[in-house]
Order: C-alpha cells, then structure tokens, then sequence
C-alpha cells in the first residue's frame, strides 16, 4: 500500500471517527428523552404530557439542523470543509457536556426545561454543520470509483454513535441502579468533553480535500464570486427538496426505532429498559456489514437503485416490523429491527456519495448538507412525537406503520424523479457523476 492510499484512508478514518462521536452525543439526547427527561425536566403530573414534551424538545434539535448546515455550508463552500467539521465538534461537546451539569425542574422550575431546548439547539445546529463537512472530507479524499466507499466510512458513524450511546446508557444504568434517574443519566453527557481530543487532531493533522482547493482556486479566479447558498436555492431548490423528501423516510424509521420503540417497549409493553437498549445494540451492530457492503455495491452499479432497493424493502417491512414487536417478545423485537435495520443501511450506505454527486464540489457543502437536513426535519426529528401521538390517539401500532409507508410512497418519488434527472443529463455530467 503506498503512502497516497493511507494518506486518503486515514482521513477518511478521521471524518468517520468525527461523524461516531457527533452521532453519539446526539443520540445519547433521544435516549434520555425516553428514559429519563420527561420526569427531570417537565412538571411530572401526567406521564404522557411529560414524554410528548422531552421528545417535542428532542424534535427541536432537527429543526436547528437546517440552519447549521446553511451557516457551515456556506463558509464550508468558501472557506473549507476542515474548519467547519472542527467548530461543528468544539459546539457539540461543549453543548453535551453542559446538558449533562443541567440543573432539573425541581431544582431551578421552569428555566430547567429551556436552558434544555437551547443546548439541544445547539447540538442541532453542531450535528447540521458536521455531517456535510466530515462526509466531503472522506469523499473528496476518495480514489476515482471509490467514492461510495469511502463515504461510507462517514455513514458508519451513525450505528458506531448508536452503539456507543446505548452501551453508556447501558451501563449507567447498570453501575448507578437506583441513583440513575436522579444523576446516573448524566454520565453519559458528561463523556463527551472528550470530543475536543478530537477535534484538536483534525485541526492539526488534517488537510483541506483537493477537490476544494481545485475548486477554491476556479472561483478566486472568478471575477464575482457569488453566494453558494444563493445559487443552491435559485437553481437547484428542487434537488434539495426531492433529496430531503427520497430520505425522510429512512431518517423517521431509525429514530421510531432508536427512540420510539425504546418509549413504547418500556411504558406500553411494560419491558424493562435493560434487555430493550442491548436489542438497540445489537441490531445496530449489523450495520458495520450492511453499509460498507451497500456502499462499495454502489461504485459498480448506479447508487440510485440500491437506494431505491432499500425505500421499498422498508415500505414492505412496516407492518410486519410493529406486528412482531408488539408480541413483547425479545426475540420477535430483535427480528423485527434487525430487518428494518438491514434495510436502512441498505439505503445508507450509497447516500453520502449520492447526495454530493447531486451538486458541483463549489457548492457541495451547502446543497447536499440542505438536502441530508431537510430529511431530517421531515422524517427523525418529529417521527417519535408522532409515534406518540398515533399510539394515543388510535391505539394500535399499525398507525405508525402506515406513517412509515406515507413516507416510504415519498421517497419512492422522490428517487424516481432523482433518476430521471440523472438520466437526462449530459454526456459531460454524466461522465463525472455517472452513479448519481
């Protein structure tokens, strides 16, 4: 192996370590929304007004998403993917680990509960900026026809987050028994100051992608070099729109499954919280396989159809998924999300490298950052409230199932329309984005 092959696969390593670590300290916040925040930080009356209000506060999160990926898409496009990947990992720890040191509503009443919804903005808006820049930093650093590949080296940050998440939460629970609802929980948030470890290292070891700079050099020589947010919106605010509206879909199931069932288990199943988080852990773990293997498929054959495969693989699963799950038995629940697992990495795995392909690397950052957060408002940030609320307000499950086919309907749309697109586009563009 020469020197340029480990150069490119240890930064690839580094942005898929900085994508495990920003996942995790996201994710251990969906957890505590279901185990524990309800009663810490919301008045404790009525035990469904408590978990609707920790996940509405989990949601806000996804709603900052956006933002922090237009303000690091902007100056990412600009100024560089690096910096923005290292300012999105200071935000997060900094934000984590001060969740973690948070007051409750019964020691500082209603100030608990926003000081809550501010740190979590502020993880939303970290985890917005993260994902573009430590996914660009892989795929821009990618071998020509590895680019699905190496992006997935990113992808893997989510289940690697999820597992890590879970294991301390695990833990915590394990080691602080009965202390865990008043201080074991904190534990977990605490960890994450680590992060800035990190961070330092991408600041002082990484590189800038060649691909930016090849591409920084072109608009310096530009006599007006225009806004790439401005450009992103003005002319290709469909392809942002159809990319958000071809994931949500994944987005919304891996949240029902990693927050949504973890409530549903625990207080409509009556299962203790223990054996549910281990079931988490190990499903995630078959992602290690699944998205590096759907990844490096898509560098043979066009990414679009192992996308579309995954899509109709989690229509198909909806209702089976709840049907096992509401048996209460372990085994059928670990069925049950390992292959609505296996097919959201199926989906995973090319989507990095599909949604940069969708946009020159000038405006890169902004455009595919846009399209991977508007998914995420769309489908995860507000598919466990809504869980919640269909479980309510109808009384069955299969009520959520049909929310997972509504959006998988979409998605399958929406990548029908992405692939016509890619069809009809020209020889030159199709040379250089030939599995978009």
């Amino acid at each position: 192996m020469d020197d340029d092959v480990r150069h490119r696969r240890r930064i690839a390593t580094a942005a898929g370590l900085a994508a495990a670590v920003e996942w995790y300290d996201y994710f251990i916040f969906g957890v505590a929304a279901a185990l524990v925040f309800g009663r810490q930080f919301y008045p404790a009356d009525d035990p469904v007004a408590g978990v609707l209000a920790s996940f509405a506060t989990f949601a806000v999160g996804f709603a900052a998403r956006p933002i922090g990926g237009i303000i690091a898409g902007q100056l990412g496009d600009k100024r560089g993917r690096k910096p923005m990947l290292v300012a999105a990992l200071v935000i997060m720890s900094l934000s984590t680990t001060a969740i973690g040191l948070l007051p409750t509503y019964q020691s500082i009443g209603i100030l608990a509960p926003i000081l809550l919804v501010v740190l979590r903005v502020l993880q939303g808006l970290a985890v917005g900026a993260q994902w573009g820049g430590a996914m660009l930093l892989a795929a821009e650093y990618a071998p020509a026809g590895k680019r699905g590949l190496y992006s997935s080296f990113v992808q893997l940050g989510v289940p690697i987050g999820v597992v890590l998440a879970n294991t301390v939460f695990l833990l915590a629970v394990q080691v602080t028994g009965s202390g865990f609802a008043s201080w074991g929980w904190r534990i977990p948030f605490l960890v994450g100051i680590f992060v800035l470890v990190l961070a330092w290292f991408i600041h002082t070891r990484v590189e800038e992608t060649p691909e930016f700079r090849a591409a920084e050099a072109n608009m310096a020589a530009e006599e007006h070099r225009g806004s790439p947010l401005r450009v992103v919106l003005r002319k290709h605010l469909g392809t942002v729109l159809i990319a958000g509206g071809s994931f949500a879909v994944n987005t919304a199931t891996f949240y029902i499954l990693l927050t949504g069932v973890l409530d549903y288990a625990t207080r409509h199943l009556g299962l203790p919280r223990g054996p549910v988080l281990t079931i988490t852990i190990l499903v995630s773990l078959t992602q290690f396989a699944v998205i590096p293997l759907a990844a490096k498929l898509s560098d043979r054959v066009p990414r679009i159809r192992i996308y579309a495969f995954g899509a109709v693989g989690i229509m198909i699963w909806a209702i089976p998924m709840f049907l096992l799950i509401d048996t209460g038995n372990y085994f059928a629940i670990t069925i049950s999300s390992f292959i609505a697992s296996t097919f959201l990495g199926i989906m995973y795995g090319p989507q990095a490298a599909l949604f940069a392909e969708l946009f020159t690397p000038e405006m890169r950052y902004t455009g595919a950052s846009l399209g991977y957060q508007i998914s995420a408002v769309l489908g995860g940030g507000l598919a466990p409230f809504i869980m919640v609320l269909l479980l309510e307000s109808t009384g069955t499950s299969l009520s959520v199932s049909a929310y997972i086919i509504v959006l998988a309907v979409i998605a399958l749309f929406s990548i029908a329309v992405l692939a016509r697109r890619a069809q009809m586009r020209s020889p030159e563009t199709a040379s250089t984005e030939r599995h978009s």
